[in-house]
């Protein structure tokens, strides 16, 4: 991935409706080879989706946790990942290394969905136990850099 890939991504994360020919001249190419660069990152894996940014509180999931989740045997299995995937309200699930096995995103209108989807989780086989963090402010997300980072 060169310089020219990095903008064009970053452009694309700014706004994903951006039209070719604009991203072209961002970077002085033409519409064409712009749309040939995003197609090749896409096919390569790096430019995983298009998509847009919801607002959670417009669309009415405005609390946020964070679940760790304790089990008496390795989760880390294609069981558990579908498992956790057929619950909608869990946005992300990521094996951990620690006294937690996994950590999961969890979005949902209220906090008695909230225990509702705790009590999902507590019927995956192996699960002993869950920590859950409410946030209740979001200071910032940012989108993957594929940037260096300055220190």
């Amino acid at each position: 991935m060169d310089e020219i890939d990095r903008t064009l991504i970053a452009l694309l994360q700014a706004d994903a409706t951006r039209p070719y020919a604009a991203l072209g001249l961002a970077v002085g190419l033409s519409g064409a080879a712009a749309h040939d660069r995003v197609r090749k990152l896409r096919e390569r894996g790096v430019i995983r989706s298009t998509t847009i940014d919801v607002d959670p509180h417009a669309a009415g999931r405005g609390v946020l946790a964070f679940v760790l989740i304790e089990a008496n045997e390795w989760m880390g299995d294609t069981t558990t990942a579908a498992a956790l995937r057929a619950i909608p309200q869990i946005q992300e699930a990521h094996i951990t290394a620690g006294a937690a096995s996994v950590l999961t995103k969890i979005r949902t209108s209220t906090t008695e969905e909230l225990q509702a989807v705790l009590k999902q989780i507590f019927a995956v086989p192996g699960v002993t136990g869950t920590q859950t963090i409410v946030a209740l402010e979001t200071f910032f997300e940012r989108p993957v850099s594929v940037r260096p980072y300055d220190r």
